[in-house]
């Protein structure tokens, strides 16, 4: 999911800059720079000896794009011209930040610990 998501963030961006709040300037580059770490997570997740790490960047991944998630359902709870399913499915999208941080720690938790190095 994370991979996937941030392949889309780095080849159809538009729908993204949506997402970014304007306080943090011109939304393109957050799309992009959040679109490497989605990716960046899915392969340290993938691999054993960096999966523990990659959790744990997973979950404060999900705590970092929830400013994102607030200002859409905010966009498009405001918007005239959003229709009734769109603010819902914005809306709703809120809470499921929830389990997405709590699988990323229960990963983390059941991760290998790094070898230690000497």
């Amino acid at each position: 999911m994370l991979g996937v998501a941030g392949v889309l963030h780095l080849v159809k961006p538009e729908p993204y800059d949506r997402l970014i709040p304007r306080v943090l300037g011109t939304p393109r580059p957050w799309v992009y720079g959040s679109g490497v770490a989605e990716i960046a997570c899915a392969v340290a997740l993938v691999v054993p000896r960096t999966r523990r790490l990659g959790a744990l960047a997973s979950a404060a991944l999900f705590v970092g794009v929830l400013p994102g998630n607030l200002t859409m359902a905010v966009r498009a709870v405001r918007s005239p011209r959003a229709g009734t399913t769109t603010k819902a499915l914005t809306v709703a999208r809120i809470p499921l930040q929830v389990p997405l941080i709590t699988w990323a720690l229960h990963v983390a938790g059941d991760a290998e610990p790094p070898p230690e190095t000497t």
